[in-house]
């Protein structure tokens, strides 16, 4: 009856070890991708500083907003991380905070490379794996990238017009996934992870 005992708990043990076996490469390129989400959301914030700095309001309001998104986008990669059970490492964001004009663009071309190469690539690997809340937390990344992308360019326009009174003022983000809006009202429920309006997370000052 002991042999038994300690036979299904070695059982039970190694099922459990084994569980997400096959999903290694996923577990990688989300321990990839919390290093850089932590690192945007340190990084934006620097930039809004910057952007207060120099008078630009309605910029720095944009990059407190979308710091706090890719804030959420780190957490969500970390939580899946953990559930396939793996471990994130310490992060030590290293950037370089320079002008508003050059952190726009340093910020576009960050959006840009997650938007059509990173995600893409990741969400493939994850969906080979089957690691389903992977393609998720990948997807709602990615989704939000392509939207602070437009954001960040939208504001780069402005500011080389000479127009930054011509940007939005007021930003929400969803708690759950990190869509960002850049508009005075939102729609009622976020299009991603359908969390109700009430909910998002107001920036505007």
């Amino acid at each position: 009856m002991k042999t038994k005992t300690i036979f299904s708990l070695i059982l039970i043990c190694g099922i459990g070890i084994t569980a997400y076996a096959g999903t290694e490469k996923s577990i990688e390129n989300l321990k990839a991708a919390f290093l850089g989400e932590s690192t945007a959301s340190a990084k934006y914030a620097a930039y809004s500083g910057q952007a207060k700095k120099e008078g630009f309001l309605p910029v720095a309001i944009m990059f407190e907003a979308t710091s706090k998104a890719e804030a959420i986008h780190a957490l969500n990669h970390k939580a899946v991380i953990e559930k396939l059970g793996g471990k994130t490492d310490p992060v030590n964001p290293a950037f370089t905070v320079k002008t508003t004009k050059e952190n726009l663009e340093d910020a576009i071309k960050g959006e840009n490379y997650e938007m059509t190469t990173m995600y893409p690539g990741f969400i493939a690997t994850a969906k080979e794996e089957n690691a389903n809340d992977a393609v998720k937390s990948f997807r709602w990344a990615m989704e939000t990238e392509k939207k602070h992308a437009m954001m960040y360019t939208n504001a780069l326009t402005a500011l080389g017009k000479n127009d930054i009174k011509s940007l939005p003022k007021i930003y929400w983000v969803c708690p759950k996934c990190g869509n960002t809006y850049d508009q005075a009202k939102p729609e009622d429920k976020c299009a991603f992870c359908y969390t109700s309006r009430d909910k998002f997370i107001k920036f505007d000052k």
